[in-house]
């Protein structure tokens, strides 16, 4: 089974910076080996996602993941069964 990742636009603001969702439709497990791979830290993981910041926006795309609207990636990471809601 192929996997694909998909990234919202860095629209997301926060600690004075700008940023996007990276998120699986496959396993957690493909995301954290992505994310390694771009060498995001495991501290950007958030429940079901990593925090991208707009600088590395480009290097994600440039890694493979696919450039998705929020709302058409949220509904890749429901159908996956991979979303976690917050508490």
């Amino acid at each position: 089974m192929e996997m694909t990742i998909y990234i919202d636009p860095p629209i997301w603001p926060g600690h004075g910076r700008m940023w996007s969702h990276l998120v699986s439709d496959l396993s957690y497990e493909e995301l954290h080996a992505f994310a390694a791979g771009i060498g995001c830290p495991p501290r950007a993981f958030d429940h079901d996602h990593y925090d991208i910041p707009s600088t590395e926006y480009a290097a994600a795309v440039r890694a493979g993941a696919v450039e998705v609207g929020s709302k058409e990636l949220l509904r890749h990471l429901t159908s996956a069964g991979l979303r976690r809601r917050k508490r």
